[in-house]
């Protein structure tokens, strides 16, 4: 009868174990608000909470913001000569330059990750390594 009952315990504990994993496992997957965004005419911050700091991002003469998306952990803001990405790991802003002729089709940020879509390139931006990647459409 002992036997059955150590054998029940045990079988609570790794239900248990099991079930804390799973949730460990499902929390690690939401990522906290760590970025905002506070935009004006002539410049865009980034308020960075996980450093701790504020980077700015300052627009150069006739350089307009065409549109921009924050999440949680990434930001994009793109303008009618670049688009501009900010990580919250590296802090920062990181960009690349429009080509000519090029037009915006859609823009997509989620947690670390970011996808601009043109009329010319794919782009796609890692808040995790800081780094743009881009392929021709």
């Amino acid at each position: 009868m002992q036997r059955l009952t150590g054998m029940r315990g045990c079988g609570i504990v790794v239900l248990a174990v099991v079930g804390c994993l799973l949730q460990a496992q499902a929390v690690a997957h939401d990522i906290e608000k760590q970025l905002f965004l506070v935009v004006d005419k002539e410049e865009v911050i980034a308020s960075n909470t996980r450093l701790g700091r504020f980077d700015r991002l300052v627009l150069g003469p006739r350089e307009k913001i065409v549109d921009y998306k924050v999440a949680n952990a990434v930001a994009v803001v793109v303008t009618n000569r670049r688009f501009v990405a900010y990580g919250i790991l590296h802090g920062g802003w990181n960009s690349r330059r429009t080509q000519a002729d090029e037009r915006l089709v859609s823009l997509e940020v989620a947690d670390y990750s970011a996808t601009v879509v043109t009329s010319d390139r794919i782009l796609n931006y890692s808040g995790r390594a800081g780094a743009w990647s881009e392929t021709k459409r």
